[in-house]
């Protein structure tokens, strides 16, 4: 048996067991890779970075747990810059499975601001983030077109209370905030389509700034509502949180994934080759 008759019939249990071992030492030994920031991620950042203390934001977290890895990123990344920021944040969960997902990762990045930090030579001192004067979270209610609308109308209409049960007017931050004329932009942070509703239903019926984080396989669908002007940026996949955290010098998840995604798919190509290579040598060797 040559060495081209070894590729064809080489146990694909060896396969798995290389591309475990690359994934898990590309996690456990950190190295930088090079990432390069896209147009359409970098103006997501430059508007946060842009605003003034107390301006408000809307994220929007409409993400189930099967895409929880490549969102949460995302999620984590721009959550933390704008609290560093002294941004005012407004939460909400359109997918039913999004509530419990959110509050943690709320939590976490509470946790994280506490701790004082230097991101791109600026150091932000450690500060509690309290409910109700730093954000709100409003929760999850059905019918995700129709609580848009009324929203945009007044953010009491489907969500008299939050999402503890407290009436939104005894937060100090919902003093004054009726809907969506009150905030700075939207971040729509989705692995669903509910996210059509958003450009369809709050953009173009109320005209607020509007930014996508998308999974990968969506992200090629919404760059023409990018070129159209109806969405200020899009962060696409773990790569689009990637590069978020790049610019914000606060390398986290997405940084560490796109470590072990390069070259696991570096190996999965290999053994492509090899494969594409092996079959084409033996059936050559076949004719002769």
């Amino acid at each position: 048996m040559n060495i081209f008759d070894r590729m064809m019939s080489l146990d694909r249990r060896w396969v798995f067991l290389l591309l475990a071992l690359v994934c898990v030492i590309t996690y456990a030994i950190p190295f930088p890779i090079k990432i390069n920031v896209t147009n359409e991620v970098s103006s997501v950042f430059n508007f946060i970075d842009t605003l003034k203390e107390n301006d408000i934001i809307f994220v929007a977290i409409d993400y189930d747990p099967n895409s929880l890895a490549e969102m949460h990123p995302m999620t984590y990344s721009i959550v933390e810059h704008a609290f560093r920021k002294k941004l005012k944040i407004i939460f909400t969960s359109l997918s039913q499975n999004g509530p419990g997902m959110a509050d943690l990762a709320i939590r976490d990045i509470g946790d994280s601001i506490r701790v004082t930090k230097t991101y791109n030579g600026i150091t932000y001192q450690g500060r509690e983030v309290v409910n109700g004067i730093d954000y709100v979270f409003l929760g999850y209610k059905p019918y995700p077109a129709l609580v848009i609308v009324g929203m945009g109308q007044n953010f009491r209409l489907p969500f008299p209370t939050d999402y503890y049960g407290t009436p939104l007017d005894d937060h100090p931050l919902m003093q004054g905030v009726q809907n969506f004329d009150q905030v700075k932009c939207v971040i729509d942070i989705s692995g669903t389509s509910g996210v059509d509703m958003w450009i369809t239903y709050g953009q173009g019926r109320y005209n607020f700034p509007l930014a996508l984080g998308l999974t990968g396989v969506m992200a090629a669908d919404y760059y023409p509502y990018l070129n159209s002007g109806q969405v200020f940026g899009i962060l696409g996949g773990l790569l689009g949180a990637a590069q978020y955290e790049k610019m914000a010098d606060n390398p986290g998840r997405a940084i560490d994934g796109m470590r072990v995604q390069l070259y696991a798919h570096m190996v999965i190509i290999l053994f492509i080759i090899l494969g594409n290579v092996g079959f084409l040598m033996s059936r050559q060797k076949k004719r002769l």
